[in-house]
């Protein structure tokens, strides 16, 4: 049996569809029988018709068969449209929205895969009628929809679930986290206890290198000015000591002149005077002497 792609429950359904249609359509066609059938009886009663008659009675037979297929045509959009409407409402009602696509509604291959379905399903002789596709119209919605329901409310329980299983896992993130805020929070105030007692220590330590330094530089300044007054002084006394050295060597040059003044004017200075006169005039006669000694070169 050929297969449409659907559940058991949407094909039965579908072959309800076409049961309904095939009937309509018998009645449509029996009606356009039924047109020619009267033609024949009410206007083919004689031997001979003109081109004339021939026209009315073709152009009346159109007419007539014009408008049952008109009606048959519109009546059976009219009944897709009511059929549409029932599969609309159904899914309405779960907040759902259906798409249809109809340029597959001239699809050449879909379209024989229906006539094939239609003659594996109607045109049997052995196959026995079903329960299920001898319904006329579809389930009512009330029907339809406790199924559903009870599905929805499994899936929205199973939803259920899984939300508190994740606001449980959030609780404990959570905590978690409130905990971990708490030891951060005791571990800042720990912190901050440390860093004032070290402030207060880095306070005392600077106030106390701030004192060491001014003592020293007091004690460099002072060192300073006693060093300045020691140079002062001993530049006062290198220039008094340079006087004094002058004042010596004038008064030495003095007492040397003086001395030597003295001491020609002694005796002993006189006679030795002499006694140098005469070696020299005894080594200039000498000298004499031993130069007309010596041979002429």
């Amino acid at each position: 049996m050929a297969e449409l792609g659907l559940n058991d429950h949407h094909q039965n359904e579908v072959i309800n569809y076409m049961r309904f249609a095939r009937s309509k359509r018998g009645l449509r066609l029996k009606t356009v029988d039924s047109c020619f059938q009267d033609l024949k009886d009410s206007r083919l009663v004689e031997e001979t018709f003109t081109t004339d008659e021939v026209t009315e009675m073709l152009d009346g037979l159109q007419t007539v068969v014009h408008s049952e297929v008109e009606s048959e045509l519109i009546n059976t959009a009219y009944t897709n449209v009511l059929l549409l409407r029932q599969l609309f409402s159904q899914a309405e009602k779960w907040y759902l929205k259906l798409q249809t696509d109809i340029s597959e509604l001239e699809n050449r291959e879909l379209l024989e895969q229906v006539a094939e379905f239609e003659k594996a399903e109607f045109t049997s002789s052995n196959k026995k009628p079903n329960s299920d596709l001898i319904k006329p119209k579809l389930a009512p919605l009330n029907e339809g929809g406790s199924e559903l329901l009870n599905k929805e409310i499994i899936r929205l329980q199973e939803e259920n679930e899984k939300l508190k299983t994740r606001l449980k896992t959030i609780e404990t993130q959570a905590t978690s986290a409130l905990d971990e805020k708490s030891k951060l929070e005791k571990s800042l105030k720990d912190l901050q206890m440390i860093q004032g007692d070290q402030k207060i220590n880095i306070t005392k330590d600077i106030s106390e290198l701030e004192d060491t330094v001014s003592a020293l530089r007091c004690q460099f300044e002072k060192t300073l000015n006693d060093s300045t007054a020691n140079q002062k002084f001993l530049e006062e006394n290198l220039v008094t000591t340079k006087h004094d050295l002058l004042k010596v060597q004038d008064q030495l040059s003095m007492a040397e002149k003086e001395l030597e003044k003295k001491f020609q004017q002694t005796a002993a200075y006189r006679n030795m005077k002499e006694i140098l006169t005469k070696k020299n005039e005894q080594i200039k006669d000498l000298r004499k002497r031993l130069s007309t000694y010596e041979p002429d070169d």
